[in-house]
């Protein structure tokens, strides 16, 4: 019941601010700070990612005031996935499955470093949680580890060396 209010929650808040504010992607500006998208974007360690962001038409959703906490997966992250696994993703056919491991990567909310503390558990906007851990003072998501955090105007983008993949959905 708990994780059903957790997704519901989830996906009101989601489709009510891409209802309420769609087409913030478009809105730019030299003084203005990037979004979790224009940081990305900006990244030339990221591209792989942006690609699938837009394959997945969640860009509006992502420009949007937010807040959104994006564990953000390098290039090299991708790499490291079984060949084909990108491509194959990026497909059409697969776009539920692309949305879901795209969302598994973002935490409504932000979320600053010092708030990552080991143990804590987190619900990802796909409904599925990601744990904390903390060991020898580096910072992981699962097993993906923090490099960097960029603070973005609706967020915040933690930089991760590997794809997170949600657990199996169980029928």
């Amino acid at each position: 019941m708990r994780r059903a209010l957790q997704l519901t929650i989830t996906f009101v808040l989601l489709c009510t601010t891409t209802q309420l504010l769609a087409d913030q992607s478009t809105i730019v500006g030299d003084v203005a700070k990037k979004n979790v998208v224009q940081v990305a974007v900006g990244s030339k360690d990221h591209s792989t990612l942006v690609t699938a962001v837009k394959a997945a038409s969640l860009v509006d959703s992502l420009s949007n005031p937010g807040p959104f906490t994006v564990f953000a997966p390098t290039n090299a992250a991708f790499d490291k996935l079984p060949k084909g696994t990108v491509e194959n993703l990026l497909k059409p056919e697969n776009l539920a499955a692309l949305q879901d491991i795209l969302e598994y990567h973002v935490f409504v909310g932000v979320l600053r470093p010092n708030m990552l503390v080991d143990g804590a558990d987190l619900g990802e906007a796909n409904g599925d949680h990601v744990k904390v851990s903390v060991k020898n003072g580096k910072v992981f998501i699962n097993d993906a580890a923090v490099l960097a955090s960029v603070p973005a105007a609706n967020g915040i983008v933690h930089v991760i060396d590997t794809v997170l993949l949600p657990p199996k959905k169980t029928s």
